[in-house]
């Protein structure tokens, strides 16, 4: 992470009441109890952050036909993966939900449902263990409406803008360079030329704050189409693209790809 610049919006968040807006690429379950390069820098993150009062989290691992968000009191840890080391199902993160934020939510949007089953998957829980390990903020998730496309995501994500003046933290979490059948366990710190182009690319396009090519990135072409081969990972990140305000700066942090087929690149606004 660039300590310079995470200091400059650090000194930022004392002078706004805004909370900033994070896309973490999250990776491998494992990083919930690893400590590596990227976990650090989630530590760090936490630790230079305002305490929300209350996170919302839209993870790539929670699917559905509609739009719902989590209004239990209490949220459950959902293990969603298999054949990982059983200190990983172990694992809990008991934050507590947020049912009257859930219904507020749902009065900003009505077409966005009150979910009592799910909870926090690994996609959520995973990453905010290293930002709050104490687990002590009100946690909530929503989901990724598969039925609807980029354009009507990122408009989803607008209705939301709100609730970053009421102190709650906007996290989504997924991977912009996401192809699990590519991967190569061989070459831990790279990744392939098609996987860098498109990394690459991104990059520019966010630095550019090229918000439509990003948008519509299944126009991008052959290196967008492997590095994205199912949008669910990508789509969070047009939620983070919706929230943008036009005052906002951007830093990008974690941005490199690991084995072969997976960018860790995250970024936040302030």
């Amino acid at each position: 992470m660039n300590l310079q610049q995470l200091q400059t919006l650090t000194q930022k968040f004392k002078t706004t009441q805004k909370m900033p807006i994070l896309f973490l690429g999250h990776g491998s379950p494992m990083n919930a109890i690893s400590s590596n390069r990227f976990t650090e820098s989630w530590n760090q993150l936490g630790q230079s952050l305002p305490k929300p009062q209350a996170i919302l989290s839209i993870s790539a691992h929670w699917e559905t036909k509609g739009s719902f968000v989590t209004a239990m009191e209490k949220p459950q840890t959902i293990h969603d993966f298999y054949n990982f080391p059983q200190a990983l199902y172990d694992m809990t993160y008991p934050a507590e939900g947020d049912p009257n934020l859930a219904k507020h939510i749902h009065t900003m949007n009505q077409h966005i449902e009150l979910d009592h089953k799910w909870g926090l998957d690994h996609g959520t829980w995973a990453v905010i263990c290293h930002l709050y390990p104490d687990a002590d903020i009100p946690t909530l998730q929503l989901s990724l409406d598969m039925s609807l496309s980029p354009d009507a995501h990122y408009e989803l994500a607008k209705c939301l803008s709100t609730l970053r003046h009421r102190g709650v933290l906007i996290l989504a979490s997924g991977n912009i360079v996401h192809n699990l059948r590519l991967l190569d366990f061989r070459n831990s710190q790279g990744g392939h030329d098609w996987a860098e182009d498109a990394r690459q690319s991104m990059t520019k396009m966010l630095l550019e704050d090229d918000q439509k090519s990003l948008i519509h990135f299944k126009d991008q072409g052959e290196a967008f189409r492997l590095s994205i081969p199912t949008d669910e990972h990508y789509l969070p990140l047009l939620y983070i693209l919706g929230l943008k305000e036009s005052s906002d700066e951007l830093l990008i942090f974690n941005n490199q790809s690991v084995m072969g087929s997976l960018a860790m690149t995250s970024l936040l606004y302030a």
